[in-house]
Formats: structure tokens, C-alpha cells, sequence
């Protein structure tokens, strides 16, 4: 592999400005964390102590192995969302290892509302639930929540990816031979109680613990008993919270092999230079273009990349390289994308796919390319190309947005849509439909044809005032933390922490038996 040349200078003036800026940026992203970890109020903490129950968090860090990381999913869920709630949405998802084998773990939070579901909550636990899923993971679900969030009918009742997928999605899971686990540390009611009564294995809490189908599930001496000696709906009757984790992490060891890991991964070297850089590298000012091979190159081990074809659609930068050990093929942006450009991602696709090789997409893209020279060049079919190559990959996929991302660009990236194995923003990240200034500017248009008809000018005072709650709107949309409080990205990560988060996804991956990739038509 050739190794990737930098050509930054960190003495700059610029680069000194876009340093503050992005470290303003994490330290922001840092509070948010601290917000959505607190979770609910001292009182509410209080009684739960008082009653020598663990919280929440605690049960989770009791459940993993020492040392485990805990690679959280949608941490931010619902800030902002619910006057009164913090981040969150009452339920805490993600991927630690428990005896030696990663498993996802989706704990309730009883000190947020309950533990009652709303939409965002019911939207956070499917997700974790489909990540698991996708990677055959076991599921160990700690249960102590309310009844469904009444006053959210529409957001919890109705349609798939709400309450009713939870029940869906462990069964079918179950049906594939992907564990289901649970432990019930308090009460719960009417259709919640059947999260635990669909697991494989149930453990219980004496005094704390209790199940009931009807409107209401009281603890008391008894109700826990009943349910391991007389109903049969739980398995394994616990003492404390403890001693109902320590029988969680028993089952989980007797799950049989932990999956091995199918990909030859190599001794991790760190890049040539400092990820860190990366904060000075991203422009402050979103108009002013990122140079992202700067990024790429504190990214990859030994900042070394085989590029592909790296004379040919240099807007897009294709080529294979590794991240801690783990070989990626990586597309990112550095400009609109071209037919040329849409041509050689659909090429090198192709070819990870043949390769068995996972696709990293670095997001930063305004879309493809406009104008009657592109229009009649086939951009319409080279970008159905691309997106064609996208969409049928059956290797691992991420997305990583790391500047704005609209339009066209976005999906062809692989958004949301295109169920990647994870969907992740830096701080500065940004997508929507189309950017602020654009969305401004072809408003005002709009807008100057309507004065054209009637006959009616405006000053150009007006049009600026006119654009300007338009180009906030976007900006709001946009932001990392709208997609974040929305559950539409996975995570909002520190740059420097990507080559961390990254290697523990690939992990996960390689674990999973490969599929092989047919692809739909390509339009010639």
C-alpha cells in the first residue's frame, strides 16, 4: 500500500480557528453524553437505593465483563423531545461483552417516567434490536418499566417499528436461534409483560420483580415465587439485583462457542499522524470545502491506502486500507459527485463485494452534479448505478457523515435508507434534503417569480430577512443532534474516537457468517 502524503501545515491561522471551534464542538457533544448518563431525578434514585435496588447504569457496568467496552446505540434518543425527560428515551441499548461474548444489552430505566415507552423509546429499543439482529447477537434484556406511555398511542401502538416489533423481532430472533434473555427487576404491566415472557430464559427478583397481562403489576412476597413454582413465566428466581445478574452472566456462559472471527486481522498500527489534527482540518465555516484525504490519511493504519482508480472521478476518494487491523474499502467525498465519479464507486463496490471486503462511506457531499452538460453526460443512469452497486452490497456497510450531506449524495452514500450495519455523525455533521443556503436561495426565487407576475419588487433587506428563518429551519434539521434525538443516525462520535468505534464494529461483523451479493440491473 502507498502511504498518503500530507501536505498540512497546523501553524496556520485557519487551522489554529478551525481547532477552537471543533474543541468547542466535542466539549458541547461531552455534555450531552453527561446529561443522557444521569438519567432521572435524585428523588427517584433515591427510592430506588432505599429499596438496595442498583440503577439502571450500574446494573448494566455489573452485567459486563471488567474491562468490557459498551459501544452505546442512540444515547441521545428524544433530547429535547419530551418537556421534563432527559436524553435517553428511558431505556439504555448497546454492545458490551458479558463471559467472553458481545451481546446486546437493552436495560429500562425505571428512574425516567417509569420506565414507560414512547415513541422514541420504542423506536431505540427496535433499532437495538435489529443491530443485534443483524449481528447475531444475544439479546439480555434488564426489564423494569411501566405500562406503554398512553398519552403516545400513535407513537407506540399502531405500526411497525413501534411496541408491537419488540415482540416481532425476539421471536423471530429466537426462531434463528439468537438468544433471548431477561431479567425482571420491578414491576411490569399489561403488554410489557410479555418482553420477558417471549425471552428463552427469565430471572426474576424476589420482591421486586412481578409480571401481570392485566392493568397493573404490584411486587410482593409472593408474586415472584408464583411466577418461577406456579406459572412457569420466569426460570430463575433471584435474591437482589445482583444475584439476578450474576444468574444473567451463568446463562449467557452456556450459550455454547462464542463465534470466531472470519476476517485475517493484522497488528493495529496507529496513523503516521494525529487524529486529533482532524479538528483543525474540518472547516469552521461550512461553506469553505474540507479537504477530507487530510482525514482519510488519520484514519488508516499507518496512514496508508491503496487507492483506486486515483486518477479517474478524483471527486470521490476509493481505495482499501485498515482500521485497526481490519481491512476497509473506503469511499469518500471531495466534491459533488460525477457520472465519473458514480461509475468508479459502482466499480469498487463490485469489487469489496467480490473481495468480501466491508464499505466504509465518509459523508461529505452536496449531491451529483446538475446542468444540461451533466444531464446529457447520463447522470441520472451513472448515479442509478451507484446507487444500485450501494444498495445490493451484501458486505458489512458504514456510514460515517463527517461534513454535510444532502440530497441524492446522501442517499447514494448509504443513508438511513440503505440499512447500513451503522450510521454514525461527527459533531459537525449535517444532512437534510438540501443545505441551508440552497434551501434559502431557491425559496427566494420562488419567491422573485411571484413578485415578477404580480408585477411587485422587493429590496434586497427584504429578501435577505425573507431567507434567513428559511436557512435556520435547515440548519436545525440538519444537525447531528436532530438526527441523533430522531434515532435516524446510531451515534454521534468525537473524530478521534472513530478508529476505537470502527474496530469494534468490524468486530462484530466478522462474526457473522458472509452473504453473497447479487446485484439488480445496471442501466448501460
Amino acid at each position: 500500500m502507498s502511504v498518503m502524503q500530507s501536505g498540512l501545515s497546523t501553524a496556520t491561522q485557519e487551522f489554529r480557528r478551525n481547532r477552537e471551534f471543533y474543541e468547542d464542538r466535542v466539549a458541547d457533544l461531552r455534555a450531552r453524553r453527561v446529561a443522557a448518563m444521569v438519567g432521572g431525578p435524585p428523588e427517584v434514585k433515591d427510592r430506588l437505593r432505599e429499596v438496595k435496588q442498583l440503577l439502571p447504569r450500574e446494573r448494566v457496568s455489573a452485567l459486563l465483563d471488567p474491562g468490557s467496552p459498551f459501544l452505546e446505540l442512540c444515547q441521545l434518543a428524544g433530547e429535547g423531545l419530551y418537556e421534563g425527560l432527559p436524553p435517553g428515551g428511558g431505556i439504555i441499548t448497546g454492545v458490551g461483552i458479558i463471559c467472553g461474548r458481545p451481546c446486546m444489552v437493552i436495560a429500562n430505566d425505571a428512574t425516567v417516567n417509569g420506565g414507560a415507552y414512547n415513541a422514541i423509546t420504542c423506536k431505540k429499543h427496535v433499532r437495538a434490536q435489529r443491530f443485534a439482529w443483524q449481528h447475531r447477537l444475544p439479546c439480555v434484556t434488564l426489564v423494569q418499566s411501566g405500562d406503554r406511555a398512553s398519552a403516545d398511542q400513535a407513537g407506540v401502538f399502531p405500526d411497525e417499528g413501534q411496541f408491537g416489533s419488540i415482540f416481532y423481532n425476539q421471536m423471530r430472533m429466537s426462531r434463528e436461534g439468537i438468544a433471548q434473555i431477561a431479567s425482571v427487576h420491578g414491576p411490569v404491566a399489561e403488554a410489557g409483560a410479555f418482553v420477558p415472557a417471549l425471552c428463552d430464559e427469565v430471572v426474576i427478583v424476589r420482591k421486586q420483580g412481578a409480571l401481570a397481562v392485566g392493568d397493573a403489576a404490584t411486587p410482593n412476597a409472593g408474586d415472584a415465587e408464583r411466577q418461577s413454582s406456579q406459572s412457569g413465566a420466569t426460570d430463575n428466581l433471584a435474591e437482589s439485583d445482583g444475584h439476578a445478574i450474576a444468574i444473567l452472566r451463568d446463562i449467557v456462559a452456556n450459550l455454547g462457542d462464542v463465534p470466531r472471527q472470519r476476517w485475517d486481522v493484522a497488528a493495529p498500527r496507529e496513523p503516521l499522524h494525529d487524529p486529533r489534527e482532524i479538528y483543525g482540518i474540518v472547516s469552521a465555516d461550512p461553506r469553505v470545502p474540507t479537504d477530507n484525504r487530510e482525514i482519510v490519511l488519520r484514519l488508516v493504519d499507518g496512514s496508508e491506502l491503496h487507492e483506486f482508480k486515483p486518477d479517474y472521478g478524483d471527486t470521490l476518494i476509493t481505495g482499501f486500507g485498515r482500521i485497526k487491523g481490519f481491512e476497509v474499502g473506503i469511499l469518500c467525498n471531495k466534491g459533488v459527485l460525477f457520472s465519473e465519479s458514480a461509475m468508479k464507486a459502482t466499480h469498487f463496490i463490485d469489487l469489496c463485494c467480490k473481495r468480501g471486503i466491508p464499505l466504509l462511506f465518509m459523508a461529505d457531499v452536496n449531491g451529483f452534479m446538475v446542468g444540461r452538460e451533466a444531464e446529457e453526460g447520463g447522470i441520472a443512469k451513472h448515479g442509478a448505478k451507484m446507487i444500485t452497486a450501494m444498495t445490493c452490497a451484501n458486505v458489512p456497510k458504514y456510514t460515517l457523515i463527517i461534513g454535510g450531506s444532502y440530497g441524492a449524495g446522501y442517499l447514494a452514500m448509504c443513508g438511513r435508507a440503505f440499512k447500513p450495519n451503522a450510521l454514525i455523525m461527527w459533531p459537525n455533521g449535517r444532512a437534510a434534503i438540501m443545505g441551508p443556503e440552497q434551501a434559502a436561495t431557491t425559496l427566494a426565487m420562488v419567491k422573485d417569480d411571484q413578485h415578477e407576475r404580480d408585477g411587485t419588487s422587493w429590496t434586497d433587506e427584504e429578501r435577505e430577512a425573507y431567507k434567513a428563518p428559511v436557512r435556520k429551519t435547515f440548519e436545525d434539521f440538519a444537525n447531528a443532534y436532530n438526527f441523533a434525538r430522531n434515532t435516524w443516525c446510531d451515534m454521534v462520535i468525537d473524530p478521534v474516537e472513530t478508529r476505537e468505534v470502527m474496530a469494534l464494529l468490524l468486530d462484530l461483523a466478522g462474526r457473522v457468517a458472509p452473504v453473497p451479493t447479487r446485484f439488480g440491473v445496471f442501466r448501460m
